[in-house]
């Protein structure tokens, strides 16, 4: 599984605290967003050069872990 902690942060002042990739004011959630609309990985580092491949992985792994995270708490 992908390490998303070196990739994600979170921080009250950006994005609401959302969880963003580092260094950007992009959210996991609009990333997620973008791949459920259809966006292929090319399409999304095309639009965001700022985005690497890892980047798109680490918000798949952050969505994963926090799902996990959910079904044991319940």
């Amino acid at each position: 599984m992908v390490d998303y902690k070196k990739r994600i942060s979170i921080n009250s002042e950006i994005r609401f605290g959302r969880p963003c990739i580092k260094n950007t004011r992009i959210a996991v959630y609009d990333v997620l967003n973008w791949l459920a609309e259809g966006m292929t990985h090319s399409e999304i580092l095309e639009d965001f050069p700022e985005l690497k491949d890892e980047d798109i992985f680490a918000c798949l792994a952050y969505a994963a872990d926090k799902d996990a995270k959910l079904l044991r708490a319940s």
